[in-house]
């Protein structure tokens, strides 16, 4: 990736549905040689996809929690489960995996704590490899970056 493909990623993330015309004029490229760039960063999964970001509150899921999950056991068979029965729950937006006395974080999403409370108990604490789950309530997101600085200095 060169610094035109930096530029072009910094833009595209402000603003997906920007015009390739728009978008050339920006990076002082013509229209063909800049889509050409965009579909090649599509194709090698630099950009994987496009979307509106929504706010949670605005379509009743008021509740963001954070759920620290430790699993019973370790073996590949059970982790994979686990990955891949939380990836098909809605209500929950983030699995990492993490290091420390726990071994996932999840970014979980309801309408409210009484919704949560049915989520663990009939979702997440009903899975038999799931040994202990911690929850730590959003009060007050002061802010979520969802650009990632691309072309940015190195930290200092």
């Amino acid at each position: 990736m060169d610094k035109k493909d930096l530029k072009l990623l910094e833009i595209l993330q402000r603003n997906g549905r920007m015009a390739v015309s728009e978008l050339a004029d920006k990076v002082n490229m013509s229209d063909t040689p800049c889509l050409r760039r965009v579909k090649k960063l599509e194709l090698d999964k630099v950009i994987v996809g496009y979307g509106a970001q929504v706010d949670p509150a605005k379509v009743g899921l008021s509740v963001v929690v954070y759920a620290s999950v430790r699993l019973s056991e370790h073996s590949d068979e059970s982790t994979a489960l686990f990955e891949s029965t939380v990836a098909q729950l809605p209500a929950v937006m983030e699995c990492s995996v993490v290091t420390g006395s726990h071994d996932y974080l999840l970014k979980i999403v309801a309408k409210d704590l009484v919704a949560y409370e049915q989520f663990i108990k009939k979702s997440l604490g009903n899975l038999k490899y799931v040994s202990n789950i911690e929850t730590t309530v959003v009060l007050k997101q002061i802010f979520s970056h969802n650009v990632l600085p691309v072309d940015a200095s190195p930290i200092e």
